[in-house]
C-alpha cells in the first residue's frame, strides 16, 4: 500500500497534482485510522489541526533559544564556585554530548514522522502506550510550573533598577504575563517571528560576552592584565566540596570528586529545554527539511556558546572570587560574567547584562507558555487528556492549553508573600527531574526505532532523511549517564547533617511519581511494549511523504520563477548561505 502510495505521489508530482493525492489519501489515511485508533485523526479534524507556520529558521532559532538561558549567564557562577574551571569545562562538555545525542535521536525519529502528540506520541508508537502515559504527563507537569518560575525571575532581575520597596513585584509578573499570554494567542507564524529575533539577539549577545572574556583574558580590558590560565594554577582548576549550610567540607581528592558530581548535576539543568524544539515539528513546514538542519546545528552551537563560554569564565573569574562566593539571586550581580567585567573594570555593562539576562526570561517564559499549550494538545490528541484541550482557534491555537498555562502562571504571585515563596520554591524543585526523564524517554525511542528499522527490513542509511550519528552505542551511553544523574540528582543531601528530607522529597518525587503512573496505566490498560517486527512504521509516513513532495513544488516552482525574472538569489538564499550556520 505505501508502496503505491508512493509511486502515485511521484506521478502526480511530475504532473503537478500533488494537492490532490495528498487530500485524497488524507481521506483515505483517516478511514483506515478510525478503525484502528479513533483518537488519533482528531490532529486533522477542522477544529483541532495546528497550522505549519514555522520555516526552518524559526525551527533553528528555538533549538538554540530553548538552551540559552539564566543557567547559562547565572547557573555558571554556582557551577564554577563549587568545582572550579576544569571541573565545569569537562562535566559541561560530558553533558552536551548527551544533549547532542538527545537532539539527534529526537531528529531521526521526528523527520521520519514528525507527530502532533509530541514526545507522548512517540512512545506510543514505537514504545509502548504507557510509557507515553507518563513520559506526556511529567513533561506536561514541567511546563505547567515553569512559566510562573521564569515570571518571577524576570520580577527579580527588573529589582536590579526598582526595588520591591518602590514597586511590588507582581506588578511586573503581571506586565509580563500579558504580552506572553499575548504572543500565544496570536498564532504560530507571529510566535515563530518573535522566537526567532529574541533568540538572535540571545545568540548575539552570547558571542559578544564570549568576545569580551577573551579580550579580559588576553589583557585587552582597562587594566590591561594579562590573565591567561591563572587561576587554573592558583587557587587552581578544580574545587573541593564544601557546604556551608552543614558546615561540611570535604577536602582532597574525594572533595574534588565529589564537588564534580555536583555541578554535573548544575550542567543537566543548564542544557534544559534544548530538547522543547521538538514540539515544534508538527507545525514545521518541509521537517525533513528543517529538522535535520536544526539538529546538526546544535553540535556546533553547543561548542561555541557553552563550551568556549565555560572556557573563557575560568580564566577570568577565580572559583574563590568574593563577588563569586556571595553572589545570590537572579540579576546581574550573581552572573559570572558580570563578575569579570567588573573585576576588569569595564563600566556600565553590569546593566547592560542585566538586561539582556531579562531578554532571556522573557523569551524562556514565552516558549515555556507554547510547550505548555502544545503538550496538553498532543495528551488530548492521543486520548491520554479531555478532548476539549485538542480544540484550536482559526490560527491554529490551542486555545485551552494556553488557558491552563495562564491559570498556572498564576502561582508565580506566591513569591509576594514570604510563606508562599517558599512553597513555590518546593514547586520548583519538584519538576526539576521532569526534563532528565523527557531526556531518557527520547533516547529509549530512538533505541527501538532503530531496532523496530532493523527487524522490518528499513535501511537507516537509505531510507531515512536524517540518520543520528554514533549509533547504536551513542544512545546508549547518553541513556546510562541521564539515568545515572537522575538518581544522583540531589545526592548532597545525603552528605552531613541535618538531614534535609524537604530537599530529598521535592528533589526526587517526580521519579516514583513517573514510575507509578507507567505502572498503573500499563497493568489497567494491559499494555505491553511492542516488539520492533510490531512496531508501526507505516500509517502516517505516505501523508508526510506527500507534504514534503507539495513543499518541495512549491519552492521547485518559486525558484524557477526568480530564474524566469533573473533574480535566482531571494533573500531566503543569502539567509542560508551567510546567516544561516549561526541564526
Amino acid at each position: 500500500m505505501v508502496v503505491d502510495m508512493e509511486k502515485s505521489i511521484s506521478r502526480a508530482s511530475s504532473r503537478g497534482d500533488v494537492n490532490s493525492v495528498l487530500s485524497r489519501h488524507t481521506e483515505d489515511y483517516h478511514l483506515y485510522v478510525s478503525k484502528s485508533n479513533p483518537s488519533a485523526n482528531l490532529a486533522f479534524q477542522e477544529g483541532h489541526d495546528l497550522k505549519k507556520g514555522l520555516h526552518a529558521r524559526h525551527v533553528t532559532m528555538i533549538a538554540i533559544g530553548g538552551a540559552l538561558g539564566t543557567g547559562l549567564l547565572i547557573g555558571t557562577g554556582s557551577a564554577l564556585a563549587k568545582a572550579g574551571p576544569a571541573a565545569i569545562l569537562i562535566s559541561y562538555s560530558a553533558i552536551g554530548f548527551v544533549v547532542y545525542m538527545v537532539m539527534c535521536a529526537l531528529g531521526e525519529v521526528a523527520t521520519f514522522i514528525p507527530l502532533a502528540d509530541g514526545f507522548a506520541g512517540y512512545c506510543n508508537r514505537y514504545v509502548d502506550p504507557a510509557l507515553g502515559f507518563a513520559c506526556g504527563y511529567v513533561y506536561l507537569f514541567k511546563y505547567l510550573i515553569l512559566p510562573a518560575n521564569q515570571l518571577v525571575a524576570g520580577s527579580l532581575t527588573v529589582q536590579y533598577w526598582v526595588s520591591k520597596d518602590k514597586l511590588n513585584p507582581g506588578v511586573w509578573i503581571t506586565i509580563f504575563l500579558v504580552i506572553i499570554v499575548a504572543v500565544n494567542i496570536l498564532g504560530i507564524r507571529f510566535f515563530g517571528e518573535i522566537e526567532f529575533w529574541l533568540s538572535s539577539l540571545k545568540v548575539c549577545t552570547c558571542l559578544g560576552l564570549i568576545l569580551v572574556l577573551l579580550i579580559i583574558a588576553l589583557g585587552g580590558g582597562p587594566t590591561h592584565d594579562r590573565l591567561g590560565f591563572r587561576y587554573w594554577k592558583s587557587p587552581g582548576a578544580f574545587n573541593h566540596f564544601v557546604d556551608k549550610s552543614k558546615n561540611l567540607n570535604i577536602e582532597g581528592d574525594k572533595g574534588r570528586f565529589v564537588a564534580f558530581v555536583s555541578v554535573l548535576v548544575t550542567a543537566v539543568f543548564a542544557f534544559l529545554g534544548t530538547e522543547l524544539c521538538g514540539i515544534t515539528f508538527a507545525e514545521c513546514q518541509r521537517p525533513r527539511r528543517a529538522i535535520p538542519k536544526a539538529i546538526k546545528l546544535t553540535f556546533y552551537r553547543i561548542v561555541i556558546f557553552y563550551l568556549l563560554s565555560i572556557l573563557f569564565l575560568g580564566m577570568c573569574v577565580a572559583y574563590n572570587d568574593p563577588l563569586l562566593v556571595s553572589a545570590k539571586g537572579s540579576t546581574a550581580a550573581a552572573s559570572p560574567f558580570v563578575i569579570a567585567i567588573k573585576n576588569a573594570q569595564i563600566p556600565a555593562l553590569d546593566h547592560i547584562i542585566n538586561a539582556c539576562i531579562l531578554l532571556f526570561v522573557l523569551s524562556a517564559a514565552n516558549s515555556d507558555m507554547y510547550i505548555c499549550s502544545r503538550t496538553i494538545y498532543g495528551l488530548a490528541v492521543a486520548g491520554y487528556a479531555p478532548k476539549f484541550f485538542s480544540k484550536t482557534n482559526k490560527m491554529g491555537v490551542p486555545y485551552y492549553g494556553v488557558a491552563l498555562s495562564f491559570l498556572f502562571c498564576l502561582l508565580g504571585y506566591m513569591t509576594v508573600s514570604t510563606g508562599a515563596a517558599q512553597v513555590f520554591t518546593y514547586f520548583v524543585n519538584v519538576v526539576s527531574l521532569t526534563g532528565l526523564i523527557a531526556w531518557a524517554c527520547i533516547l529509549v525511542i530512538h533505541i527501538r526505532f532503530m531496532k523496530a528499522c532493523k527487524a522490518q527490513g528499513i535501511d537507516r542509511k537509505r531510507d531515512l532523511a536524517y540518520r543520528s550519528p554514533f549509533q547504536p552505542y551513542g544512545s546508549y551511553f547518553a541513556l546510562g549517564l541521564c539515568v545515572l544523574v537522575i538518581l544522583i540528582k540531589n545526592f548532597t543531601v545525603f552528605l552531613g547533617k541535618p538531614f534535609l528530607y524537604k530537599d530529598f522529597i521535592t528533589g526526587y518525587i517526580v521519579l516514583p511519581v513517573f514510575i507509578i503512573m507507567y505502572a498503573t496505566f500499563k497493568i489497567y490498560h494491559k499494555t505491553k511494549m511492542f516488539a520492533p517486527h510490531e512496531v508501526d512504521l507505516v500509517t502516517y509516513r505516505d501523508v508526510i511523504d506527500a507534504e514534503e513532495a507539495q513543499y518541495a513544488a512549491e519552492e521547485e516552482e518559486r525558484k524557477a520563477l526568480r530564474e524566469a525574472q533573473g533574480n535566482p538569489r531571494d533573500k531566503e538564499w543569502y539567509y542560508d548561505t551567510f546567516v544561516g550556520w549561526l541564526f
